[in-house]
């Protein structure tokens, strides 16, 4: 990976809540790599049935005993006040101390990432092991946040092609400490990105949105309601820097062209990966794209472990585990190739116009595959060939025949140099009962 990964040791530590200090900074830093537009959105504003919160900050939040022994202190890690914690300071019993002390469900060691941003309650994190060594009758309590109004920031990068027509990549930059959920996504999207810029050649458009969870794709989206039209599918990019599979989750528009075509794609890129339906890897600002009223097939790629796994998505998710250390950028620079390849098969997908007609006379031209040597190859090649029929794209043959896009492309492309094939941007049916 090139240098914009060492952004990681940088960003992944500060105290990245949804409206706080420690997002504006990552969100300012990472707009030094792009050129960015930062649309701000402030508190209170009302965005469709939600409305935008107030900017939270963390001055000192810590547990003591009554002697004054400090056994939680944010100052030794961020993850030890819930997200959007009530201020309070106080001397409590044991029983309600645990009331408000969470810890990770399956690490012992970890402290857990827990947030409230709308349910308001006043909480701590510690490991498992820290809370079950808690022997005494009181401990005293104190958490100094405050609330104020603030501005929820989403970062935008556009990259003009030759149509209006926009494909979405967006990643979420929120979550305070943690990398692989999901500054790897980000980081992931802000290089594709560089690369997206410096080509001359694109057809689509390409909107990349960094933005806090959830509130900030709803936030822009509906300040961006004109933007809706033009934008025709989305890829949502997270946890893409541990050794997981790939993962490619469809949008709930699974017959939209968008939706064909990557899932086409993605079992000849990525082969030891798995498709799955919508809401059934990963839930996250995909479901806002694809929400009423707006429609945009979004779908999500991930890098998660299998379905019945115990630590799925993965074993460090939403702890003090999920630090650089379990980052691969190995696996990162395959995420970004992967995701490269995906929107380059976007780009080509195209109808294919057959300039014969019956069945080609394979032999004169060369390129008859032999049964009895190949005869999978030969099937293949005569499915693919009745098909073109300038009515389906190179996604739609590979959809129907349950073959990769890759397949289909490259018989395609032996047609073409044989001039037997062209390709259309528009369907030109050959079929003399249309029309």
């Amino acid at each position: 990976m090139t240098d914009v990964f060492q952004l990681i040791e940088k960003l992944w530590y500060l105290r990245r809540d949804i409206i706080s200090d420690g997002y504006d900074q990552a969100l300012s830093r990472l707009a030094e790599e792009v050129p960015m537009v930062i649309h701000r959105i402030p508190s209170g504003t009302e965005c469709w049935t939600w409305i935008v919160p107030e900017k939270w900050t963390v001055h000192e939040a810590r547990l003591e005993t009554l002697d004054g022994e400090v056994l939680i202190d944010t100052a030794n890690h961020p993850l030890h006040v819930v997200s959007y914690s009530l201020p309070f300071e106080g001397v409590v019993c044991r029983e309600e101390l645990f009331q408000h002390l969470h810890v990770h469900k399956t690490d012992p060691h970890a402290i857990p990432y827990v947030f409230k941003y709308y349910d308001r309650d006043w909480g701590l994190c510690c490991s498992r092991e820290l809370r079950d060594s808690l022997q005494d009758k009181n401990y005293r309590v104190v958490i100094r946040t405050t609330f104020e109004p603030g501005e929820l920031k989403v970062g935008e990068v556009f990259v003009q092609g030759e149509s209006e027509q926009t494909v979405v990549v967006a990643a979420h930059l929120c979550h305070p400490a943690q990398v692989n959920d999901d500054l790897t996504g980000t980081l992931v999207a802000i290089k594709l990105f560089q690369e997206l810029l410096q080509k001359k050649d694109l057809y689509y458009s390409y909107r990349l949105l960094i933005l806090p969870e959830t509130i900030g794709s709803i936030a822009y989206l509906s300040q961006n309601e004109d933007q809706i039209p033009s934008m025709i599918g989305g890829l949502f990019l997270e946890m893409l820097g541990s050794d997981s599979g790939f993962a490619l989750q469809q949008s709930l528009l699974t017959d939209s062209r968008f939706d064909r075509c990557i899932t086409s794609a993605f079992g000849g890129a990525a082969p030891e990966g798995y498709t799955a339906g919508y809401r059934s890897v990963i839930c996250n600002d995909e479901r806002q794209f694809n929400s009423p009223g707006v429609r945009i097939p979004m779908l999500s790629l991930s890098r998660v472990e299998p379905p019945g796994s115990p630590t799925r998505p993965y074993p460090e998710y939403h702890s003090s585990m999920d630090n650089p250390s379990i980052v691969s950028f190995e696996r990162l620079e395959q995420s970004l190739d992967l995701v490269r390849s995906l929107l380059q098969v976007w780009e080509n997908d195209r109808y294919a116009v057959n300039h014969y007609k019956g069945e080609v006379f394979c032999s004169r031209y060369g390129i008859w595959p032999d049964y009895r040597t190949n005869p999978e190859g030969h099937r293949s090649f005569f499915a693919i060939m009745e098909r073109i029929d300038g009515g389906r794209t190179l996604s739609d043959i590979a959809i129907e025949l349950g073959i990769p896009y890759q397949a289909v492309e490259s018989i395609t492309e032996m047609l073409a140099e044989k001039n037997l094939v062209s390709y259309s941007r528009t369907a030109q049916s050959s079929d003399p009962h249309t029309g």
